[in-house]
C-alpha cells in the first residue's frame, strides 16, 4: 500500500494568501495529494531572546518573519478542495482558548464534510507565550491535556459540560459538531509526551531527522503503545521539512530532504520504507512563488509514485 502524501500550503511572506493558497489546494488535490498541511507562528521577535527550538545561538529562520494564521488559511483550503484532509502540523495548543479552538475546528470539520486533522503541540518559543498564550510556560503540558479533554466535550454529545483550571462549561448545547470525530495527533518528546499520545491520541506526528533515527523513534512509540494495552492503532504521520533547490546538493554533509527533487524523492523512499502512514513534504518555504511550488509539487509526486512511495 503507498504512503500517503501530504503537502504544507503556502503560509510565508512571498505568497498572497488569499490568491494562493486556494490555488496551490486545487492543484494538490488535482496532482493526487492526499491532504494539506498548515504550521503556526505567531511573531518573529527581534532579536530574538532565544534561539530555534530554544537551541542557543540557533538563528530562526526567515520564513518565520510572516506566517499567515493556520486556521484562516486552512478554511481557504477548505473551500477550494473536496477531497484532501486539512491538517494542522502543529498548533500550538497553548497559544490558543481551549473552547475557542475546539468551537473552530468543529465547525471546520463540519464546513468540509469532515477532513480536519488537529496535530497539537506544546510549542518552544517563549516570545510567543509572553505574546499570546494562555498560562505559562512551565504549564504548557497541562494545557495541552486540558485542551484536548475540552475538544472531547466539545464535540461529543449535548448538554456539553466541563469544569477544568482554565474552562469551565455550563451544560449546554454546543454547535456544530464535527462531521466525523476529529483526529488528533501530538508528537512525542519525552516520556510524559509519549503517554499521552499513546493514552489519548489518534497518532503521532513526528518531524524528519533521517530513516534510521525514525525507525527508533516509531519503534520506541509501538512498545509503549502496547506496555499500555492501547488496542487500536496509532496513526503516524511524518512531516518532512524540505529545502527544495533546482540544482543537486553535492555537499558532504547534505541533510535529510535537502536538494532537488530526485535527492527529495530519495528520502522520501527510505522515510516511507519505515512504515508511516503519511508523509507531509513542506515544499513552500523554500520555493519562489506559488507557480513554482505547484511545478516542483508535481514533480515531486510524480517521480515519488514512480519509486513506489
Amino acid at each position: 500500500m503507498a504512503t500517503r502524501l501530504g503537502l504544507s500550503l503556502p503560509q510565508t511572506r512571498q505568497y498572497a494568501v488569499g490568491r494562493d493558497v486556494p490555488a496551490v489546494a486545487r492543484a494538490a488535490e488535482d496532482i493526487g495529494y492526499d491532504s494539506l498541511w498548515v504550521f503556526e507562528r505567531i511573531l518573529y521577535p527581534e532579536p530574538a531572546t532565544q534561539g530555534l527550538y530554544g537551541v542557543p545561538d540557533l538563528p530562526w529562520p526567515d520564513h518565520y518573519r510572516s506566517v499567515a494564521d493556520p486556521l484562516v488559511t486552512l478554511t481557504l483550503a477548505a473551500a477550494a478542495t473536496e477531497r484532501a484532509e486539512l491538517g494542522t502540523s502543529v498548533l500550538v495548543a497553548p497559544l490558543h482558548v481551549p473552547f475557542q479552538l475546539a468551537r473552530t475546528l468543529a465547525s471546520l470539520d463540519a464546513a468540509s464534510g469532515g477532513r480536519v486533522v488537529a496535530g497539537l503541540g506544546t510549542g518552544w518559543s517563549h516570545d510567543e507565550y509572553a505574546a499570546a498564550s494562555v498560562a505559562p510556560f512551565e504549564r504548557r503540558g497541562k494545557v495541552l491535556d486540558e485542551l484536548i479533554d475540552v475538544c472531547h466535550a466539545v464535540w461529543g454529545p449535548d448538554p456539553v459540560s466541563y469544569e477544568g483550571e482554565l474552562t469551565r462549561i455550563a451544560p449546554s448545547v454546543v454547535g456544530p459538531k464535527p462531521a466525523r470525530p476529529v483526529p488528533i495527533l501530538l508528537p512525542a518528546g519525552g516520556p510524559r509526551a509519549l503517554r499521552r499520545l499513546v493514552d489519548r491520541a489518534d497518532g503521532w506526528m513526528p518531524v524528519a531527522g533521517g530513516a534510521q533515527a525514525l525507525a527508533e523513534q516509531w519503534a520506541t512509540v509501538r512498545q509503549a503503545a502496547a506496555e499500555r494495552g492501547r488496542e487500536r492503532p496509532v496513526r503516524s504521520v511524518l512531516r518532512a521539512n524540505a529545502r527544495y533547490s533546482a540544482k543537486a546538493y553535492d555537499g558532504p554533509d547534505r541533510a535529510p530532504f535537502r536538494g532537488d527533487v530526485a535527492q527529495i524523492v530519495d528520502d522520501l523512499a527510505a522515510h516511507a520504507a519505515v512504515g508511516v502512514d503519511e508523509i507531509i513534504v513542506e515544499l513552500a518555504a523554500s520555493t519562489r512563488d506559488a507557480q513554482e511550488l505547484k511545478d516542483v509539487a508535481g514533480q515531486l509526486y510524480e517521480a515519488a509514485r514512480a519509486a513506489g512511495v
